[in-house]
């Protein structure tokens, strides 16, 4: 592989990471909708952009966004460094599809149906959260904000994370917040549905990673003959 050819490739990797990465926050925000829409209890952090949206106004999805701005500046402070480009992407992208799904979802009229489009909803954010998170192009504002809190403290990234989230979900309880059976089966479940769809995701990305390579690299990919008149061969 020459040198322009190895560049090319180079550019079509990381486009192709940063492709993934966006899928998984479109697909994770869907997710936050459906359970939004499901009425029956919200995510520590939605419950706060609910309280937010109740008491001041601006949608879900812009408290989110201003949330996330909050948080940066926060972790800038506490780091002395910038945040990775990724966080600004995840709070933009993950706020305005919010919106988006939430105005074209609705409740359903039957609690079966609210049940189910919870547990959707919780499954499919474990999947985008996978899928964000196995290209590496940098952790949200929440969990870049987690870890500049842990490195400051020593403390377990379970406790901070723990503490976090009970100061979020009471502030947004307080607030108005939807605090109901679907914010406990999200906190006490969502842990083990990543651990199942993260490892999935990321066999998943390094496949389509490696597939980018084999394809580039003619000397480790497969080589098909006689394509042109639809007979295909793989050699190798």
């Amino acid at each position: 592989m020459g040198l322009e050819e190895h560049s090319d490739w180079k550019r079509k990797k990381l486009g192709l990471r940063w492709g993934i990465f966006m899928l998984g926050l479109v697909i994770m925000s869907f997710g936050i909708a459906l359970m939004i829409t499901a009425d029956l209890g919200s995510a520590p952090w939605d419950v706060l952009h609910i309280g937010l949206t109740l008491q001041l106004g601006l949608t879900i999805g812009t408290w989110s966004i201003i949330m996330g701005f909050v948080i940066i500046g926060v972790t800038t402070l506490l780091t002395k460094e910038w945040p990775q480009v990724g966080a600004f992407v995840n709070m933009v992208l993950v706020g305005v599809f919010i919106d988006i799904f939430l105005f074209i979802l609705s409740t359903p009229s039957s609690l079966i149906g609210k049940l189910i489009m919870l547990v959707s909803g919780i499954i499919i954010i474990g999947y985008g959260i996978g899928l964000y998170i196995a290209p590496k192009c940098g952790a949200g504002p929440r969990d870049s904000l987690m870890l500049a809190i842990t490195e400051k403290t020593k403390l377990k990234v379970q406790w901070v994370r723990s503490a976090m989230e009970i100061v979020v979900l009471t502030t947004g309880w307080l607030l108005g917040g939807p605090v109901f059976i679907g914010t406990l089966i999200f906190c006490f479940g969502i842990g083990s549905v990543v651990g199942i769809t993260l490892p999935q995701c990321q066999r998943l990305v390094d496949r389509l990673i490696e597939r980018g390579v084999n394809n580039e690299d003619i000397n480790k990919g497969t080589l098909r003959v006689n394509h042109h008149d639809g007979i295909s061969k793989e050699i190798r």
